[in-house]
């Protein structure tokens, strides 16, 4: 086959051009930090990609959720204690009130301030944080508990508030409706505040303080079990924390370039695209045309 001027000046510009988009590819990836610009370039590393990064965005909505659940477990934790500490101080009072040398000024000092620790309590029952009432389950609009101590009654809507916080792994957020803040409870101070009304008998305080040790029961008993489920949370941030850090690892190393390898790469091709300039401009030698200009 006889090789012609033309085919000499064809296949060096094509070399020339594959060096140079070579170059290029070297130098887009110094500017960008990345293997790829466009899925074209390496079809396994840009499907590679979609699924790591899927991966970090779950990680960081479950990093979110967890956040969220400790918000209302803090608070819920925060009201369950100052409502531990009411009922025990209800506690004292009535023991106070059963003896026998008080008098009915007393007995109406003490009713007064049982009072204010029910008000206290009813805010407490109806804690809100962000807009949304954490001891009335699911239906967080509406709050649990009225100004006069009658509990909402609970609608078939109304169920725990649930989280995910991993690939089906959901945790419960909330204190059950009905575990604390009952109508037991504020019937039990009702009683309570009539007994401390009726200065002859005080048989009904005795019930009282049962009835109050019962309470104080059923609030540590919750607390117990928020505490349990606020322990496996730091587990669960824990291992989040972990999986985060090893998702966008891989990522990382699916996509971004080695910047050490990357430079020499880079010089590598620059001083080989030079010596095929070098050798072209040997190889095409003038024509008659360039005699004839």
């Amino acid at each position: 086959m006889r090789v012609t001027q033309g085919m000499l000046s064809g296949n060096m510009m094509r070399n020339l051009m594959n060096s140079q988009n070579q170059l290029g590819k070297y130098m887009d990836q110094l500017n960008t930090g990345k293997k790829i610009s466009k899925p074209s370039d390496d079809p396994v590393i840009a499907m590679k990609g979609i699924g790591y990064r899927t991966q970090v965005v779950q990680v960081e909505q479950y990093k979110r959720n967890v956040g969220e659940i400790n918000n209302w477990m803090d608070n819920s934790d925060a009201a369950l204690d100052e409502t531990t500490k009411a009922l025990q101080r209800m506690r004292e009072l009535t023991i106070k009130a059963s003896s026998s040398t008080n008098d009915k000024d007393e007995l109406a000092s003490i009713r007064e301030e049982v009072e204010q620790l029910e008000e206290h309590i009813i805010d407490l029952a109806n804690t809100n944080v962000n807009g949304k009432y954490i001891f009335n389950g699911s239906n967080t609009k509406d709050r649990p508990v009225k100004p006069d101590g009658k509990v909402e009654g609970a609608s078939e809507d109304n169920k725990d508030v649930v989280i995910e916080v991993g690939n089906g792994t959901k945790i419960k957020a909330n204190v059950p409706p009905g575990t604390v803040f009952t109508q037991e409870l504020f019937d039990n101070i009702e009683a309570l505040k009539d007994a401390l009304d009726d200065t002859g008998d005080r048989s009904d305080l005795d019930k009282s303080i049962e009835d109050l040790d019962d309470r104080i029961n059923d609030t540590i008993d919750a607390r117990a079990d928020l505490g349990a489920r606020m322990n496996r949370m730091e587990l669960v941030e824990s291992r989040l924390d972990e999986q985060g850090v090893l998702a966008k690892k891989t990522m990382s190393e699916n996509e971004d370039i080695d910047f050490a390898e990357a430079i020499t790469n880079l010089i590598t091709q620059e001083s080989l695209h030079r010596a095929a300039l070098s050798a072209g401009s040997r190889i095409i030698q003038p024509s008659l045309i360039d005699f004839l200009r």
